[in-house]
């Protein structure tokens, strides 16, 4: 009788509850690499995080707002919208106005606006921050202490302002989103520095830095990957964490994401075409072991949804 070879897991990925209350989400817990069913279990399958911006995007494509036209201008709407109509897990809640390159709105204007968000929904929320270090320093700290309660994830930390932010989610119970740039060494020496300053296990997630379809994805697939194997095949316990992928702004933002078949009849229909690229890319990161992925666009949400529920109902 044939015998499928199985690999033989020692490690196991930590567990992480996002959110408070009924409607709060458990992530990681897996035993074996990403949907191997066959070999280990997966408690608690991967999740799509909506993605949710603070203030109304002036440089979306039109097929992205679409779906949002009527709230996007809200994001508690926007966010509530994302729960009610399209049945959400989670809200992620890109603080893109803070940024100094950008807006550049001030701390307490953005603030006001995750309490917003917050108080709307009664999901899970990750508030991701401005990627500027010395910025997100604050906006965090006040998103933090706000949020107190919640359970709310935050981030991305770096290794410059993680002490900051890291002991004010360790005085508010938040957990964090430790980031690094596509580098597995990198990202267990942050989670290292984590553990050191007291941030506990349960507490921990891995923004490992996504690249986009064409743009980067091998490289994440390939470090999303390692991490995987290192702590479940290598008893790696600084890699023992769930994986977290912003998706959504490193797709939309493509070239090919914004030429409309107008511009260039031979890449077909657009609104096909970056759906299908934001799904393969997700998918894509799931395969490679990402637990939690924020994505943008509803349809490309429910053909990845699809895809988990056919993964984990039958295994691969």
């Amino acid at each position: 009788m044939f015998e499928i070879s199985k690999v033989k897991y020692t490690g196991k990925i930590k567990e992480v509850t996002l959110g408070s209350g009924e409607k709060a989400v458990i992530i990681g817990g897996e035993t074996c690499y990403p949907f191997h069913l066959f070999e280990g279990e997966m408690p608690n399958t991967p999740k799509i995080a909506f993605e949710v911006w603070d203030f109304e995007p002036d440089d979306w494509q039109d097929w992205a707002i679409e779906p949002f036209r009527d709230v996007i201008g809200n994001p508690a709407a926007w966010a509530r919208k994302c729960v009610e109509v399209f049945h959400a897990e989670i809200i992620a809640l890109n603080l893109k106005g803070a940024d100094p390159n950008g807006k550049d709105r001030v701390v307490e204007e953005v603030v006001s606006v995750v309490k917003n968000v917050i108080e709307a929904v009664d999901v899970p929320v990750i508030v991701w921050g401005t990627s500027n270090d010395e910025k997100d320093a604050v906006l965090l700290r006040r998103v933090a202490e706000v949020c107190e309660g919640k359970n709310v994830a935050i981030g991305p930390l770096s290794e410059k302002n993680y002490k900051h932010i890291g002991a004010t989610a360790i005085a508010y119970n938040h957990p964090v989103l430790a980031s690094s740039p596509i580098d597995v060494n990198l990202a267990k020496q942050l989670n290292i520095l984590l553990g050191n300053l007291g941030v506990k296990d349960e507490k921990i997630l891995i923004d490992p830095t996504t690249g986009g379809l064409g743009y980067g994805l091998e490289y994440s697939y390939s470090v999303i990957e390692r991490d995987k194997m290192a702590g479940l095949t290598q008893e790696d316990i600084k890699l023992q964490y769930p994986i977290v992928c912003n998706l959504a702004q490193e797709i939309w933002k493509t070239k090919e994401a914004k030429l409309t078949q107008e511009d260039d009849p031979k890449l077909g229909d657009e609104k096909k075409r970056t759906i299908l690229l934001e799904s393969v890319s997700a998918m894509s990161m799931l395969i490679a072991g990402a637990d939690v992925v924020i994505m943008r666009h509803p349809e490309s949400i429910a053909l990845v949804q699809e895809m988990i529920k056919e993964l984990t109902s039958r295994g691969i």
